[in-house]
């Protein structure tokens, strides 16, 4: 079991539990499900890259919709991308999902934001969600959930300035987007906060319109052993299911990985490797799955943009091995800074 420790007025803890779906997609099982009986709510949901399993961001909303499936006897849908598709697979896939019955619908991650502009135009009726999106020019029936990734990457750059021992870090980004640059300029600032003459590596796995950067732990491992080959002995990895590659290779090396999303530590597929994850910048999507589930099964639907920050514990840090119970004073003064006002963590790098 994860244990977790408070910041502050904030919680440093892995994700809420959350997770299951199934339909329409690349990936689908076809295995609609149902939860509960006399339920009129039917949930769909359309995962990014990597899909459930990822032991990251997809896996987070997953427990969201678990939990909503168990809690709330709701009757849920999944579908998953695949690699390499096109635009319209993805407006393939919800219109498939309204066809379906299923209202609302989720869509996991920004790159849906097209397909989910363009079905929700032509579906007004239907509710939808994307997550880490917040466009000017959604439709009125689209809500964005969104996290304010750059504070908890600050926390991870504290941790990793202080357990650092060659002053030198590392940060690999999955994609070079606007989303993932959040998390490399809390990560950097957070570092540089701690002692401005720490070096952090900066690696990118792929730029858009190619978005593999998210699936491929081959490319996570190298892209670690490089930085481990200049001296980095703190990686953070903020690359979806491409971070297992690196936590393995860092692991192997013997240093400090920081994960993403998810307790990763605590993911089955990783936990061979948690006596050297530091811990896991934790992006509560299920958090933010289950409240806008909760919202529209009340009757009472979330609208607009709804931000998860670090004060409402949208993100925080994984304490799982009990790696950083040795630095929690000053990750508590940083956290009480943030939350506080006093220290605004920048956006981009």
């Amino acid at each position: 079991m994860r244990r977790s420790m408070k910041l502050a007025a904030v919680v440093l803890s892995g994700s809420l539990g959350i997770a299951s779906l199934a339909a329409c997609g690349a990936k689908s099982t076809d295995t609609t499900t149902s939860a509960g009986s006399g339920s009129t709510l039917k949930v769909g949901m359309a995962y990014d890259i990597g899909g459930r399993g990822d032991q990251s961001f997809n896996d987070s909303a997953a427990r969201g919709l678990d939990n909503a499936k168990s809690q709330l006897g709701v009757t849920v849908s999944e579908a998953e991308a695949k690699t390499g598709e096109a635009e319209a697979d993805k407006e393939t896939r919800l219109t498939s999902l309204v066809s379906a019955g299923f209202n609302p619908i989720i869509a996991v991650g920004f790159v849906y934001q097209p397909a989910v502009e363009k079905v929700a135009k032509d579906n007004p009726n239907v509710k939808f969600a994307i997550i880490d999106s917040s466009s000017t020019t959604q439709p009125s029936n689209v809500t964005s959930l969104t996290f304010t990734e750059q504070e908890g990457s600050y926390l991870a750059g504290v941790a990793a300035a202080l357990k650092s021992k060659t002053k030198h870090v590392g940060f690999i980004g999955g994609v070079q987007s606007e989303l993932i640059k959040k998390f490399e300029a809390g990560y950097k600032a957070g570092v540089k906060s701690v002692d401005p003459s720490i070096a952090v590596e900066t690696t990118y796995l792929s730029t858009p319109p190619d978005f593999t950067g998210f699936n491929d732990p081959g490319k996570g491992k190298e892209a670690a052993q490089g930085q481990l080959d200049k001296g980095a002995d703190v990686i953070y990895s903020a690359a979806g299911s491409s971070g297992s590659g690196s936590i393995e290779a860092v692991a192997m090396a013997g240093k400090w990985a920081i994960g993403v999303d998810s307790d990763q530590a605590a993911q089955p597929a990783l936990s061979k490797y948690k006596d050297h994850i530091l811990t896991s910048m934790v992006k509560n999507v299920d958090t933010a799955v289950l409240a806008y589930i909760t919202a529209a099964k009340n009757g009472n639907p979330l609208t607009g943009v709804k931000t998860f920050d670090l004060k409402a514990n949208g993100v925080s840090l994984a304490t799982t091995g009990n790696h950083i119970d040795d630095i929690k004073s000053q990750l508590d003064a940083a956290a009480q800074q943030i939350t506080s006002g006093a220290v605004k963590v920048p956006t981009a790098p």
